[in-house]
């Protein structure tokens, strides 16, 4: 920011209610234009506004298509600061416009324009009101379109500041937005807020050449606010996102990581620990053309190149604890020279909570002092693979997080209705615990309130029969139109997989099972078949529905009945719209199941969360759902 955009800046945090939506240098519409701020509030409008911080000495000849100023590379011709942001209003209208949802069906002259009005004008930040009316320059700038110098100044009143704001709108309505057109309109400004309904990781729709969506789909769906504010406000710094299942949390790493690649010299570096998850990032990456820029890599896979590429030895394959050693032997590389620190330009760690404290000093010493841009994205309760819980603090560890931690409790992934059984049967072993900043916590999921059908839960007499039930119903929504990519089955042990592959096929419906094959990991996400996989592989990913046979072989004989249930917890949250739960045997999972299936029918699945959590909401507007997140 310039000094008189920050001025500006402050100006609007301190003088504006929480229902004020405020964006300053966002790239805005297909054609990515960049008005230095954008004010929206649901009763006023939108309101674009250019800020300058010429002086009037700076200024040797105006009109009202362009400036002449002083510049310290000599004069230079630029735009009309006010011929600029009535253009840039002009095209934010043209687009909104093309949305019925957004427009006046009502007869008369303003049919079809937007419901809502809108506005523009200039700050001059170092002009103020009494020289600005001595000169000429309100002859190339409306007057009453310009907020001065001294009517920023922190002595200015609130409401004399509002209304220098909203005299820039020669039109005002009666009309109030609706949270939804609230999120039309940022779905229309922002293309890169989007959230494909596909089942992708990264954000943004196909464009065409023109640059416009040809027909608006049916659902618009974009991040909330809390997401939108962390995926722009990451750069450079260490910053730690403890998010519940579904909450988003890949979703931002995504924007990040395309955002990055764009920016940055040194390549930017995505860690999983799951294959499944991996494939599927790496997958959306490469659809964005974007894989020479940003590398995907599971953790393991990533130290065994380092080895490889530095000619450093490999650990012994045959030995007991290979990928514990894999890891060793990169850090006592780096430790003694032979792998060089600072490669990458940022580096982003999905699924942290597998990752061990010393992974992670690690990867802090992979990332380039000069960008120091890293990214942990954390969430304890999807913590599936054996290890007992350490506890650590970020710190130790070279992740310097602190006041750069947010935490993310709304999952927008499941309805509240599969959130409800999953936590009903997992709240024993999930019990939220609090952290210092710098720690790890365990959080409670919030529904985001979307509902959809309960769980389906029955018990056969075979596996077989638990399969061919899956089978059938599986088969039928397809018929319905839903595709085999959208579905999955997930189960705990291989056996099942192996039936559930034979049967599936044998019912004549596609099937790829996802896991290793021939020494190589097998996941193809663009391929149209129903998806079979462990519940381990499952971790990170989503389907509309997912299926899950064997609840009667749970918790497996060799496993910690924590770690077990935590598993199965990962398996049902995979479920955005249904889950399908069977089993043919009794156990205490299967009790806890039916028991949690109950209280979810009988509650009418789970409660609905606020969009923003009842106590950071704001009493001093009736439109507290657009607080920005602290």
């Amino acid at each position: 920011m310039t000094p008189g955009e920050r001025r500006f800046a402050q100006r609007l945090g301190e003088k504006l209610e929480d229902d004020y939506l405020c964006w300053f240098d966002v790239p805005v519409g297909p054609a990515s234009q960049h008005p230095d701020f954008l004010i929206l509030h649901p009763r006023r409008g939108l309101l674009i506004l250019e800020v300058k911080d010429w002086k009037l000495d700076t200024i040797l000849k105006a009109d009202r298509a362009s400036f002449t100023i002083v510049t310290n590379r000599g004069h230079k011709v630029v735009p009309n600061p006010f011929e600029q942001a009535r253009q840039y209003a002009q095209t934010v209208s043209t687009l909104l416009e093309k949305d019925p949802s957004l427009t006046r069906p009502d007869e008369g002259r303003y049919r079809n324009r937007l419901s809502f009005p809108y506005g523009y004008g200039v700050v001059l930040a170092n002009i103020t009101r009494k020289v600005f009316e001595n000169t000429d320059l309100g002859a190339v700038i409306e007057p009453s379109r310009v907020i001065c110098q001294d009517e920023m100044y922190d002595s200015v009143g609130t409401e004399d500041f509002q209304q220098r704001l909203w005299g820039m709108f020669k039109v005002t309505f009666n009309a109030v937005l609706s949270m939804p057109q609230v999120e039309r309109i940022r779905w229309h400004l922002f293309p890169e807020v989007r959230i494909n309904e596909k089942q992708l990781v990264l954000l943004g729709e196909p464009k065409n050449e023109g640059g416009a969506i040809d027909q608006l789909p049916d659902l618009l769906r974009v991040m909330d606010l809390q997401q939108e504010q962390l995926a722009r406000s990451l750069g450079e710094g260490h910053r730690v996102i403890h998010g519940v299942a579904g909450s988003g949390k890949t979703l931002i790493l995504g924007y990040r990581a395309e955002k990055l690649a764009s920016a940055l010299k040194k390549p930017v570096l995505v860690l999983c620990y799951n294959s499944a998850l991996s494939s599927k990032i790496a997958f959306a990456i490469k659809k964005k053309e974007l894989d020479e820029h940003v590398h995907v890599r599971t953790f393991h896979a990533w130290c065994t190149d380092q080895l490889r590429l530095y000619h450093v030895d490999l650990p012994d394959r045959k030995g007991a604890n290979y990928f514990d050693a894999l890891p060793e032997r990169v850090i006592w590389a780096v430790e003694h020279g032979h792998i060089p620190r600072a490669q990458y330009g940022a580096v982003m760690v999905d699924e942290g909570h597998d990752f061990k404290p010393e992974w992670f000093k690690l990867i802090a010493q992979m990332v380039d002092p000069e960008t120091n841009s890293v990214l942990v994205l954390y969430d304890d309760a999807q913590s599936i693979y054996g290890r007992r819980r350490r506890k650590f603090s970020f710190s130790s560890v070279g992740i310097q997080a602190q006041g750069r931690t947010t935490i993310l409790r709304l999952n927008y992934r499941n309805t509240a209705e599969v959130l409800s059984v999953a936590y009903e049967f997992a709240k024993d072993f999930l019990k939220p615990e609090d952290a210092e900043e710098d720690g790890v916590p365990l959080i409670q999921p919030q529904s985001a309130g979307r509902h959809g059908p309960l769980p389906f839960f029955k018990q056969v007499n075979s596996l077989k029969a638990e399969i061919d039930l899956i089978a059938e119903r599986l088969t039928e929504l397809n018929r319905e139109g839903l595709r085999w990519s959208e579905m999955a089955v997930v189960y705990r042990s291989h056996f099942i997989g192996e039936e559930v592959t034979n049967r599936l096929r044998a019912a004549s419906i596609p099937v790829e099972r996802v896991g290793k094959e021939k020494g190589r990991y097998k996941f193809r996400p663009g391929e149209d078949s129903v998806k079979a996989m462990t519940m381990h592989s499952s971790k990170g990913l989503e389907f509309p529905v997912v299926a899950i046979p064997g609840l009667g072989f749970m918790p497996h004989t060799k496993g910690d009945v924590r770690e077990e249930a935590k598993l199965l917890y990962v398996g049902m949250t995979r479920a955005m719209d249904q889950l399908l739960l069977t089993c043919h045997k009794e156990s205490d999972f299967v009790n806890r199941i039916r028991n949690a299936t109950r209280v979810g029918a009988a509650t009418g699945g789970g409660q609905e969360a606020p969009i923003v959590p009842p106590q950071s909401r704001s009493r001093r507007s009736p439109f507290s759902w657009f607080r920005r997140p602290s």
